[in-house]
């Protein structure tokens, strides 16, 4: 048993040399909330560094560039609390940033609380492939300000339903947000949900609307926050049962207040196009 403030035994930790390069049959994801870009290694800087919520800082552009390094190794990455250029981000589209300085040649955007010129909290994806179709969804709350990205890729059976999310933090709010993405999802069968849920997989899998969607159990050893010990898995990549996992895992990196998570899955020739 994991006393109470120890560090999570890394069971199931992956290096970024765990991934080759691109593969027609082969789809590597990633999903990282970067916290706009802001470095924070112990609960003092939430206060500390607050600041940097609604300023500029200089180390913030150093900090996306280590974020992009990473992200070079993946085919689709989801991102959470990305600023979509505003006063605190010097005015820098961080999704579009990432996408550029880590060869993505496509990204999407969703722009969920727009506070004008002083900050831009968006969702983001970054994609070697170009999906059939994508389409950004508002998820349900008390509060505005929650989104879901859907992109599609391919036709048919073995088509790719990519959903990237960032929930609410209460557990009600939790359920109402997964029960509208599960009606927009319907009966499609090949799923990868990817994002900051919020909540650990168990309640995911076995408690809230997530629970029809026949979806594989997460592997064990998964936390993700906070990145400097890591205690609770937040960050999630849960995917249809009918698909073949390749490798998942937890990557030490920590530069946001989360650490990002890898997947590896097999991808359909019918649901990719040539790698750019």
């Amino acid at each position: 048993m994991m006393k109470l403030g120890a560090p999570a035994e890394p069971l199931c930790c992956l290096q970024l040399t765990d991934f080759e390069p691109c593969r027609p049959d082969s789809l590597k994801l990633l999903s990282f909330n970067i916290q706009v870009g802001i470095e924070t290694g112990s609960y003092h800087h939430y206060l500390t560094k607050s600041w940097q919520h609604f300023l500029p800082a200089n180390k913030r552009k150093l900090a996306l560039m280590r974020m992009a390094q990473t992200m070079s190794y993946f085919d689709l990455v989801a991102i959470q609390e990305a600023d979509g250029g505003s006063f605190r981000s010097g005015f820098i589209n961080q999704i579009e940033f990432l996408a550029r300085k880590a060869g993505f040649p496509f990204w999407f955007q969703q722009l969920n609380r727009d506070f004008g010129p002083v900050a831009q909290h968006s969702n983001g994806v970054l994609c070697r492939y170009r999906p059939n179709k994508v389409k950004r969804h508002k998820l349900p709350g008390i509060l505005p300000g929650r989104g879901a990205i859907f992109l599609y890729f391919g036709e048919g059976p073995d088509s790719l339903l990519v959903v990237v999310m960032h929930l609410a933090l209460s557990k009600g709010a939790q359920n109402r947000q997964l029960k509208h993405i599960c009606e927009l999802i319907g009966d499609h069968k090949r799923v990868v949900l990817m994002g900051d849920m919020n909540t650990h997989a168990e309640r995911l899998l076995n408690v809230s609307p997530l629970k029809n969607l026949s979806l594989q159990p997460v592997a064990q050893g998964l936390q993700t926050f906070p990145s400097w010990r890591p205690l609770r898995g937040l960050d999630h990549i849960l995917v249809s049962d009918c698909v073949k996992v390749k490798q998942v895992g937890v990557l030490d990196i920590p530069v946001s207040d989360h650490l990002p998570i890898a997947m590896e899955i097999e991808f359909p020739q019918a649901s990719s196009s040539a790698c750019s």
